[in-house]
């Protein structure tokens, strides 16, 4: 992938903690992480969640934006945006939450986009928009901020090309 390719917009039907919809486009110039759940998933909701709501306490906003994507691929009539709002609610998760659009094939648009093998998956992208790193279940929390610093780190490519290693972990120089 090269510095032009960027990674593909998540396509959402509603948002919730933001005043207006986001975009990896409008993002551009942060680190961006992507935690994408269901509410009724219980790695998410013991693990995924509580990270992303470590990261956002621990992260400067200015560097890193935490954002949440409710993909749900399972139990829709349980999981519509009203007991979305109300999940949200009562576990204090305030950073922003997208709602994966369906696509009418069981797998929401970007969940199906990105090849999600299920939730919590764990999605970074790098301040020009390049996926970097892709993870389905959870990643401990020391290696999770170990990579995020590195991402916050980095210079802006400019037409530096990346490519991808087995992981999807790799470095402006390239994957080790």
């Amino acid at each position: 992938m090269s510095a032009i390719d960027l990674a593909p917009e998540w396509l959402t039907t509603e948002w919730f903690n933001t005043p207006s919809p986001l975009s990896l486009e409008a993002l551009r110039g942060r680190v961006v992480m992507l935690t994408a759940f269901q509410m009724l998933c219980p790695g998410c909701v013991s693990d995924g969640l509580p990270q992303a709501q470590r990261v956002t306490a621990t992260f400067k906003s200015s560097d890193l934006a935490v954002i949440g994507l409710h993909s749900v691929f399972e139990h829709h009539e349980a999981m519509g945006p009203n007991a979305l709002r109300a999940f949200l609610h009562e576990y204090k998760i305030r950073f922003p939450v997208g709602v994966d659009r369906p696509d009418g094939t069981g797998l929401p648009h970007t969940m199906r986009t990105y090849g999600f093998q299920g939730t919590p998956t764990t999605l970074l992208f790098d301040r020009a928009g390049q996926l970097r790193r892709h993870v389905f279940g959870h990643i401990p929390d020391l290696q999770l901020g170990a990579e995020l610093m590195a991402l916050i780190g980095e210079q802006p490519l400019a037409q530096t090309e990346l490519t991808s290693d087995v992981n999807g972990v790799c470095a402006p120089e390239g994957c080790r």
